[in-house]
């Protein structure tokens, strides 16, 4: 929670990675209102597009998401899992509406992959066709700059952002300023633009035209594309920051630099095909460019890492198979790396570019992920206030409904581009919720064919005990991923070596729907006697998983482990497809291929390598 005194920086902060993608909107969206012909250009048009430009903006992101969407924290924590996780929680008695709810939820969530494909490709593309401003020649190289300064950003991920995000805040504060700055003389000059603020244009417009203003919803609601960050960056600066720096700092700049625009094609019809770089004098190009280039990778470096944060939820909610998370910094907790996730995104951008070509053509692509992922936000919002916060059905309704038609309606605009480019990132999300939902249902499976086939743990020490093996010095720690089940580990390690350690510790990691668990609640320790234990650890989707740190943080009822006499025996499971399992063939080959691929279990865990057994068998689902 911000106070008084850190509000500044986290305002700064947020500047600088909530409001990337939004602030770099004005490179493209409003010359998309008159750019494919649909709407025939006049003063009133032009007012009458501003007009809902601005009117959007109000609606959406200060109403919708700043004035409700935000108040629906888990825990502090926002963004699509966590209000995800928010929502199945408040409707957990109603366990069909939960299962609607996650798969939604998880479309949701492979959605945001997808726009985590677009937005990077529009952005910096759109910033250096403003190259084709200064000289015609340009236009040549405007998709190999592209695709340098993309791979560029890409390849120095690994490295992390700490060294280069205390600049984010004043370079983008600085596009801000720019922002207003170009706008405001064009104003000036034509300030009959200032007539936009009243909605009764764009109603008009409606009313008078309704098919036309269908069809330019498409291009209005690229002004909104980001407003889900506000939401998603939430646990990273607050509420407060967050709402401030929008309030003071960026929609009035967005609204100037949206006004400037218009005013500047209203005074030069000639200047509709670029109007934002039209609004710089000659001499000041390059530096925008350059200036419009950085904000961009800004913007798109703000959403990398929101996609690196959403796998890793995923991962421990079950949605994704482990992936090797690196931590990029020793302060920072929340700044991490995964490999996996940085190069598949990066085959995806450079194939929008080198198949769209240009940012007009990409706009088209641009806009049909975010529009929908908007509607599932708001559908889910109204769970947690009916249910969750437990308000009367008229009031949910009542707090919802205007918000989820209106995101609808640009849902449905949208859907008219998906011939012309909106199949691409529906592709992306399709694929990548067929691999969400075949890895949850496939764990599903996993798990009910280890329990049919398992022993109870308590009635197989019972029966140990009564003839008990010869026992060795140390400690045993076998991770199972069923509780209260005899893990195969122990059966084969009794088999083959007829041992049995000093101290045995059954131990089951369990992911919780809420963003961190304390300290304190940690583990939960159950004695099974003959020196054996059964542990729960509990972890949040934003916690690290490490089960050395968890034990020690038990060791009052266990004893202290030493590190030279602790062993960790985990189960290397081969998952055989069967014709008559649970899922479709192909689908529980692809399983058997994730499963088979996935990063190490004693690496996820944190297990010390030099300690971990590792027993297989074979597992039919």
């Amino acid at each position: 929670m911000a106070n008084k005194s850190n509000l500044p920086l986290l305002m700064l902060g947020a500047i600088g990675v909530v409001y990337g993608d939004i602030g770099t909107s004005p490179l493209y969206a409003f010359k998309e209102v008159f750019a494919a012909g649909h709407v025939p250009f006049s003063t009133t048009n032009v007012l009458s597009a501003l007009s809902m430009f601005i009117w959007a903006l109000i609606v959406v992101v200060t109403f919708k998401y700043v004035g409700l969407i935000m108040r629906a924290d888990n825990d502090g924590e926002g963004g699509m899992m966590a209000l995800l996780a928010l929502a199945t929680r408040s409707v957990g008695d109603r366990p069909r509406l939960r299962l609607m709810m996650l798969a939604v939820g998880a479309f949701g969530v492979a959605l945001f992959f997808g726009d985590g494909v677009i937005t990077p490709a529009i952005s910096v593309l759109s910033a250096v066709e403003g190259l084709e401003e200064v000289t015609p020649a340009a236009k040549t190289y405007v998709i190999p700059i592209t695709l340098t300064v993309l791979v560029l950003l890409f390849i120095v991920q690994r490295r992390g952002t700490a060294s280069i995000g205390r600049f984010f805040g004043p370079v983008m504060v600085l596009w801000f300023v720019v922002l207003a700055v170009m706008g405001l003389p064009h104003i000036v000059q034509r300030p009959e633009v200032l007539k936009a603020f009243s909605p009764l244009y764009a109603i008009d417009f409606t009313l008078r035209h309704p098919h036309i203003a269908f069809i330019m919803l498409g291009a209005v609601f690229l002004c909104l594309t980001g407003a889900e960050a506000l939401y998603a960056d939430m646990g990273h600066f607050g509420k407060r920051a967050i709402r401030w720096a929008w309030f003071l700092f960026v929609m009035p700049a967005l609204m100037i630099n949206y006004l400037g625009q218009g005013a500047l094609v209203l005074a030069d019809p000639k200047a509709v095909d670029n109007p934002f770089y039209g609004l710089a004098p000659t001499w000041a190009l390059v530096a925008l460019v350059v200036l419009a280039t950085a904000a961009t990778v800004i913007a798109s470096q703000a959403l990398i890492s929101g996609a690196y944060s959403a796998a890793k939820q995923s991962i421990q909610l079950g949605f994704l198979p482990r992936m090797t998370i690196v931590h990029t910094s020793t302060e920072e907790a929340g700044q991490i790396y995964i490999g996996a996730i940085n190069w598949l995104l990066l085959a995806g951008v450079v194939l929008a570019v080198v198949l769209f070509r240009g940012s007009s053509a990409l706009a088209g692509a641009y806009g049909i992920s975010v529009s929908l992922l908007m509607v599932i936000t708001t559908w889910l919002t109204y769970f947690v206030v009916r249910h969750g916060w437990g308000y009367p059905l008229p009031v949910a309704l009542l707090a919802t409904g205007l918000f989820l038609l209106v995101d609808l309606l640009f849902f449905a605009s949208n859907a008219l581009k998906i011939a012309d480019g909106g199949w691409f990132p529906l592709l992306m999300a399709g694929v990548v919720f067929t691999v969400m939902t075949t890895w949850r249902r496939g764990r599903e499976l996993l798990a009910d064919s280890t329990r049919a086939q398992a022993i109870d743990l308590r009635s197989f020490l019972d029966s140990v005990f009564v003839a008990p093996p010869w026992r060795v010095d140390g400690t045993a720690v076998f991770m199972s991923a069923v509780a209260e089940v005899t893990p195969s580990a122990l059966l084969h390690s009794l088999k083959h070596y007829k041992v049995l350690h000093a101290r045995n510790l059954f131990v089951t990691v369990r992911s919780h729907d809420v963003p961190f668990i304390a300290d304190a609640a940690r583990a939960l320790v159950t004695p099974l006697g003959h020196d054996c234990w059964q542990i729960q650890v509990s972890y949040g989707f934003k916690d690290d998983f490490d089960i050395p740190k968890a034990l020690a943080g038990v060791a009052g009822e266990i004893g202290a482990l030493d590190a030279m006499t602790t062993s960790y025996f985990l189960s290397r499971d081969i998952v055989v497809p069967t014709p008559s399992g649970g899922m479709a063939l192909w689908r529980e080959k692809l399983f058997a291929q994730m499963y088979q691929n996935a990063a190490p279990a004693a690496e996820f865990l944190q297990l010390p390598s030099n300690a971990v057994v590792e027993l297989g068998s074979k597992v039919d689902i």
